[in-house]
């Protein structure tokens, strides 16, 4: 890990339209702000989705990352265990994430380094 000082503050904001979200991740927040995501200064990609009951999203883990998968509301599985809304599950070891929409729902995922 390294530690950046005196990085300058910054601030950004940006709208996403529901319709880029639904089953689908969509990227929401990067290093690099890449494809109309907001900058940030960590080693983490940051998406959204919103799914409806039965429709999956799926996200491949590279080597050495991490993940963390939020619900903000409704309820979802992920591979296999259900989470409601306020969850939280970290995930290591896995190279592949499915998340299934078990009620209207929206997560976000922390793609991390």
């Amino acid at each position: 890990m390294s530690v950046r000082e005196g990085v300058t503050p910054g601030y950004e904001q940006t709208f996403l339209p529901d319709e880029e979200k639904r089953k689908n991740l969509r990227l929401i927040a990067s290093r690099d702000g890449r494809n109309g995501s907001v900058t940030i200064n960590q080693d983490v990609n940051l998406y959204a989705a919103l799914l409806e009951h039965g429709e999956e999203i799926a996200h491949v883990v590279p080597a050495g990352r991490h993940a963390w998968l939020q619900v903000a509301r409704g309820s979802v599985e992920i591979n296999g265990h259900h989470l409601e809304a306020g969850d939280g599950a970290a995930v290591s070891n896995e190279s592949k994430l499915l998340v299934t929409g078990k009620e209207k729902a929206e997560v976000l995922l922390f793609d991390l380094g």
